[in-house]
């Protein structure tokens, strides 16, 4: 196969066929200002194409559903091998799944359970035993020789029941005792117990002094015991009336307790027979907080003492609570806290007794009766209230999530917990990290026996050889039973590229978006570490970074530009990363120091007022005190897993969003917080996309195409044929094509697969019918004004200022060359970001505002993250304070304030190890932030 993939011709977006030649089996690093046409060249050519020839292998029954799968715009590619490509994709949701279920360890582990752990009684203590029928008939041959007993198979374990017919069975089967409760009796016509006591009950099969018979009819009674008693038996001695267990099965020997053979799935919490029965195997357990559904009980119903419900309207629920009142002796302005817990009870969670409402629908007072379902359900079952709201957040507001008492957050039930390895279960070491469990397991096999080193030894070098990729990218901080979706973006993809390092591909185009998002410098020498293991396993490795590490340490470095949008689409520069230093392009004059960040002469010292936050203990953070001096630009800074969204993100965030927004959302454990009189709102700038379908854009999202579409009304076009405003939106019925019904794309479901969007052929993808296209302002249409990049729209809308003021935010920081109405599913997490920013800053801010912003340099160029710090020192300047989360060195040493956490990840973290300015930072010889921001100040 040839040494390089060739690209001809590519003009997918905005590149302007660009010929692009890629060395195979090298590290390849794709860079250029945001928007510049990297993801264009990475993702929508090479890989797309990578891709189109994959279902192209597929049966014709299965491409007939994939019909729309487009070529990407691009005339040839050669040399192209078969790709994987490793974005920064929405994390996994599902509760179920863990860090141990995605890389595949925790499966592992459950093999390594089931054929190697040692079985032990929770009832006793004591190790569990089992025996071949053969042991069985030596053992009672030596320990019962010369002793009258009797042989037992238990059949009834402490369960309620009459048991005649029971009875009846064993007596036509020609049996004539049994043991009830510890009392032999007789098997009678009739027989039968008290129904609601608790019974044992063990059938009498045989008995007879051992040793005065033949061992053929000792071992015929011992067999049938066994089969009567579903593989356990006992052995009655008559001389002490003291039973002994017997079982094929993992058993007790003092209780008689036995245990199911172990099988993977009992280590399951995705199966039934592993799951905890009470969580279900979710390790949690929702209730309703009552203390949130009725916050002041000196209220009463009638003035809003319930809060979702609010107070009193004209409607059913009302009149259902009333005819409750009046059943049991209160009125609907009795204040809650006198009204009888019973009562209260009925009022939250239902009553299946029947009402008769003096109210109803028709407003006759005839007899209506219905039973209540209760206020829990009713905000759990309705879509909105008080026309505001989604249903299910109104409910997510009363609930509260707690570990599960009886499994304790293991998720499994109580017998898997039993089975150990070197006295250890399977639930304490999914909740090690993975440092600490990959410590235990190096030397696990001295503490086992032949048989179970012999068993383990194959799945032990599995695990620790996948565990070892993990630590590689970083993430030795993480443990097994770690939640999927409380991991970031960045955890998840190098969990994705550990899992593809560890399944030994070769031959494979790979293909990774910005996998140093999230990652301290410290650790970012791990993962160029990773990337170069992948290429010397025989693999081309493709990245698109902006990091000037990973720039620096690659083989070959293709940069885009030289603007973004229109102003962009063709390499600038390539070839290694000594001969890009001596070109003349925006990335080599950083990468060269012939532009660097001014660092500013003096910090600000801030307004003088502080926010105070005390005994924050939440995840791994040590019940830590932070102090943040207002009017300043701070930023937290840590290795990865130290705590810093702990703090910022989990815990001051959801508790200034409660004061401020009365938000829902329940912040992690803290004692108290201070200085809230000198905010008077918080805004969180996330990274979540701004939308989830191709109906959303920047335009809809910053609210500014309800201005364009009422211009658009205004036109004497639009007049005479009598158009509203409602006719230029693309989700409502009239102005929009109904092909696609507005969105330009169509949607084919695929099934096992991510949806595929094609064009929608009869609009070609304009969104609009013919009529609605026919009205113009300036001579363009409303599907041309979505078409226009933000600068194009900047110059158009000069003269509008409602309109003018809202895109122009988005040029201020960097986003002119994205399109208005430029689909949200192909925004990047960056982009997504400063289309949030600029939707603020085009609102008024008081001066008084805090904003939060995760990581606001993902997918930024060097002059990009220039251009938002000019943005945020601005916000500052106008008495703002800004807390930013962040690795880039580029930020933090221009930032006023520092708080750095540490020292480490995970359990070793969750410590403040530093307060200050970035120089005194950069003294502190405990922490590596320091460390690297030293040699960045000098520089």
């Amino acid at each position: 196969m040839k040494e390089e993939i060739k690209v001809f011709g590519a003009r997918v977006h905005n590149l302007q066929n660009i010929d692009v030649t890629i060395p195979r089996n090298s590290l390849v690093v794709i860079t250029g200002l945001s928007g510049s046409g990297k993801s264009s060249l990475a993702f929508d050519t090479i890989y797309a194409e990578g891709q189109r020839r994959y279902l192209e292998t597929l049966s014709a029954y299965a491409r007939q559903f994939l019909g729309g799968m487009e070529r990407p715009d691009v005339d040839k590619i050669t040399g192209l091998s078969p790709v994987i490509s490793i974005e920064q994709k929405t994390t996994n949701k599902n509760p179920r799944s863990t860090v141990g279920t995605i890389t595949e360890i925790y499966d592992f582990l459950r093999l390594l359970y089931a054929r190697a752990s040692e079985a032990y009684s929770y009832a006793s203590g004591e190790k569990m035993v089992k025996y071949s029928d053969n042991q069985i008939l030596d053992l009672v041959k030596s320990r019962f020789s010369g002793k009258k007993v009797f042989f037992l198979a238990p059949i009834v374990k402490g369960r309620k029941g009459h048991y005649k017919e029971l009875f009846e069975q064993l007596r036509r089967k020609g049996f004539l005792n049994v043991r009830i409760n510890n009392e032999i009796r007789e098997l009678t016509p009739g027989m039968k117990l008290d129904r609601y006591k608790t019974h044992y009950i063990e059938l009498v099969v045989d008995k007879f002094k051992v040793g005065d018979t033949s061992d053929k009819r000792l071992n015929d009674s011992i067999l049938m015991s066994l089969d009567q008693g579903d593989g356990v038996m006992m052995v009655l001695d008559s001389g002490n009336n003291e039973p002994r267990y017997f079982s094929r099965h993992l058993m007790c020997p003092t209780t008689g307790l036995s245990y199911n053979e172990p099988a993977p799935h009992t280590f399951s919490f995705n199966s039934p027979q592993g799951a905890c029965p009470h969580c279900n195997g979710l390790g949690e357990i929702s209730s309703i907080d009552e203390g949130k559904l009725i916050p002041d009980k000196e209220l009463s119903i009638r003035k809003g003492g319930i809060e979702p419900l609010g107070k009193y309207r004209n409607t059913w629920i009302f009149w259902q609570i009333e005819a409750i009142a009046e059943k049991n002796g209160f009125t609907l302005d009795t204040p809650i806290k006198e009204i009888p817990e019973d009562a209260i009870n009925k009022i939250l969670y239902g009553s299946d007794e029947v009402l008769k409402l003096s109210n109803t629908p028709l407003g006759m007072t005839s007899n209506y009766f219905l039973t209540f379902e209760g206020v829990v359900n009713f905000v759990g079952n309705v879509e909105t209230m008080n026309g505001k709201k989604n249903g299910t957040k109104i409910k997510d507001q009363y609930v509260q999530y707690n570990v599960c008492p009886e499994c304790h957050g293991t998720r499994l039930k109580k017998e898997s917990l039993y089975f150990r390895i070197a006295d250890k279960n399977i639930g304490e070491l999914t909740a090690m990290d993975i440092k600490e469990l990959s410590l235990f397991l190096s030397n696990v096999e001295e503490k086992m026996t032949g048989n179970q080193k012999l068993i383990a030894s194959e799945i032990l070098k599995e695990i620790r050889a996948r565990l070892g990729f993990l630590i590689e990218v970083g993430l030795e901080y993480l443990s097994m039973n770690r939640g999927a979706r409380t991991l970031s973006g960045g955890e998840s993809q190098r969990i994705r590229l550990a899992t593809q390092i560890g399944s030994r591909l070769v031959n494979v185009l790979y293909i990774l978006d910005e996998p140093s998002i999230g990652l301290h410098q410290r650790d970012n020498r791990r993962l160029i570490a990773a990337l170069k293991q992948l290429r010397d396993s025989g693999n081309s490795v493709i990245v698109v970074e902006h990091d000037r590490e990973m720039i620096l340490s690659a083989d070959h470095v293709i940069d885009m530009g030289p603007g973004a949008g229109r102003h962009g689409g063709l390499v600038v520069a390539h070839g290694n990363p000594k001969e890009l230093m001596k070109q003349d392009t925006l990335t080599s004059s950083y990468l060269n120091n012939k532009r660097s960040f001014h660092i500013p002469e003096e910090r600000r010292k801030g307004n003088g007022k502080f926010l105070n936050l005390s005994g924050a203990s939440g995840h791994n953070l040590n019940n830590v005190d932070v102090t943040l001096p207002l009017g300043t630009l701070i930023c937290v800074t840590g290795v990865s897993g130290s705590g810093k969204s702990s703090l910022i993100n989990q815990t001051l965030h959801p508790a200034l969003a409660k004061k401020f927004h009365n938000s829902g959302k329940a912040p992690l454990a803290y004692r108290e917080i201070t200085g809230l009189e000198y905010l008077d709102k918080v805004i969180e700038v996330s990274q979540s996309p701004i939308g989830k379908t191709p109906r959303s854009n920047p335009a809809t999202y910053t609210g500014v195409f309800t201005d364009i579409r009422k211009l658009f009304e205004q036109t004497t076009e639009a007049k005479i044929r009598g158009f509203g405003a409602g006719r230029f939106s693309f989700n409502v019925k009239g102005g929009r094509c109904e092909g696609c019904e507005g969105a330009g794309m169509k949607t084919i479901e695929m099934n096992f697969l991510p949806d595929v969007y094609v064009h929608c052929t009869e609009c070609n993808g304009k969104r609009y019918n013919r009529e609605t296209l026919e009205v113009k302002y300036k001579g363009q249409s409303i599907s041309d004004v979505l078409e226009m990049t933000i600068n194009m729209a900047v110059e158009y809308f000069a003269n509008v200022p409602s309109i003018f003021h809202k895109i122009k935010t988005l040029q201020d920081v960097g986003l002119g060359y994205i399109k208005l109405g430029q689909q949200s599913t192909t925004l990047s997490g960056g982009e997504a970001q400063r289309v949030k920013l600029a939707t603020e800053l085009a609102r008024r801010d008081t001066g008084k505002t805090l904003y939060i912003l995760d990581e606001p340099t993902t997918g930024l160029h060097f002059e990009d993250v220039r251009v938002l710090l000019d943005v945020l020192n601005k916000l500052v300047d106008r008495g703002n304070t800004i807390i930013v989360i962040e690795h880039n060195l580029d930020v933090v040493k221009m930032a006023d304030y520092i708080v750095d956490l540490g020292k480490e990840g995970g359990k070793a973290g969750g410590n403040i190890i530093f307060s200050g300015s970035p120089e005194k930072l950069a003294e502190c010889s405990d922490s590596y932030t320091g460390k690297y921001l030293k040699t960045e100040l000098k520089a």
